[in-house]
């Protein structure tokens, strides 16, 4: 069993930054690997990032490539989303999720675990 637990979310204006953190308890964080996943009101959970058990390879959506960057630091446990050149339509609940094995996949239904979430807001 892993808990997943997310902060770092807040209200920021368009065009500002934040840093999403994931801490993870439980198992041997580096035989999962991860991903951020947002849902906006009215909208499906959509995926984000993702990283692999190691940290070295990560997969992005088209919509956050170059302003995001998703990293993992398996000494502490902790996955990270460093969000920057924020837009108001990156509002959503932002969550962290963990998929058994090395090797990440962009969709939902093959994550094991969840966090809560964090909202983030984007004002125009």
């Amino acid at each position: 069993q892993v808990q997943l637990v997310e902060s770092g979310g807040g209200l920021v204006q368009a065009g500002g930054s934040l840093r999403l953190s994931c801490a993870a308890s439980g198992r041997t964080f580096s035989n999962y690997a991860m991903g951020w996943f947002r849902q906006a009101p009215g909208k499906e959970r959509e995926f984000i990032a993702a990283v692999d058990g190691g940290g070295s390879s990560t997969y992005y959506v088209d919509s956050v490539k170059g302003r995001f960057t998703i990293s993992r630091d398996n000494a502490k446990n902790t996955m990270y989303l460093s969000m920057n050149s924020l837009k108001p339509e990156d509002t959503a609940i932002y969550y962290c999720a963990a998929k058994i094995g090395y090797l990440y996949y962009t969709r939902a239904n093959k994550y094991n675990y969840w966090g809560q979430g964090t909202q983030v807001t984007v004002s125009s």
